[in-house]
């Protein structure tokens, strides 16, 4: 995703095991097998100095426990030592770590939940994407339609499988992608015909939130819970549209 201004981190916790950041789009944690600390040590180069050095991040290993595609903004989970390192991943593929994101889609999805559960496979006739395929991998993804407008509408979205590109995939094959998401989502107007609406709805990159997670055997009442604020793309879109942000409405 090119951006013209540098990309800020922003702290959403830190203790002596666990760090968590919101990662703004545009930050890439692809790990290569020769350099893997790479993806972490790019997240916190993007945190502010002085919360790096408040909480002394980047001077001793962190373990970064998930990723997030370059385009996505949100909530990435890092661990201070192995030991908290393995009890995530061990949570995580255990679906016990609740995660919850936040789309900004073309449309409005019916029923207003529901669940997508295609399975999912390489697509042969492009590398870079994944695609419905009934002898695919079973995927999982549950919706909710939050709030609605003309041309669009934001919905939380919960994965319960954890398949490459799959919240993009399953909205883009129920009629919905994410707005801005070239790689899934067809033409970017969908017929807007208001110039400023219009822009608004031209990101730059797919507005896709890592918006909640909840992390299970953390903090006195036996797990944490964490929000990451709305990018400032995103709730450009909603303001134009005229949707309340996730801090003006019930999600």
């Amino acid at each position: 995703m090119p951006s013209d201004q540098p990309v800020t981190a922003a702290l959403i916790w830190a203790d002596e095991r666990l760090v968590v950041i919101a990662k703004p789009a545009g930050i890439s944690l692809a790990t290569r097998r020769a350099d893997p600390n790479a993806a972490v040590q790019r997240l916190i180069a993007a945190l502010p100095q002085a919360e790096r050095a408040s909480f002394g991040l980047g001077d001793d290993p962190l373990w970064l426990v998930h990723r997030l595609d370059v385009a996505t903004s949100g909530l990435v989970l890092v661990a201070r030592d192995p030991d908290t390192h393995r009890d995530l991943a061990l949570a995580l593929s255990q679906r016990r770590i609740a995660k919850t994101y936040l789309a900004l889609v073309w449309g409005r999805p019916r029923p207003a939940t529901g669940e997508w559960n295609e399975p999912l496979g390489p697509d042969r006739s492009d590398r870079r994407r994944m695609c419905v395929d009934p002898a695919g991998q079973p995927a999982r993804s549950a919706y909710r339609v939050i709030a609605s407008a003309p041309y669009a509408s934001v919905i939380a979205l919960v994965p319960h499988t954890g398949r490459t590109h799959q919240l993009r995939v399953h909205a883009a094959h129920a009629g919905h992608p994410v707005i801005g998401d070239d790689l899934y989502g067809g033409p970017r107007e969908h017929g807007v015909k208001a110039a400023d609406l219009r822009r608004a709805l031209s990101p730059r990159r797919g507005l896709l939130h890592a918006w909640r997670l909840v992390v299970p055997g953390f903090g006195p009442a036996g797990e944490l819970a964490f929000e990451a604020p709305l990018p400032a793309d995103f709730a450009a879109a909603l303001a134009a549209l005229g949707i309340p942000g996730p801090g003006d409405s019930e999600i």
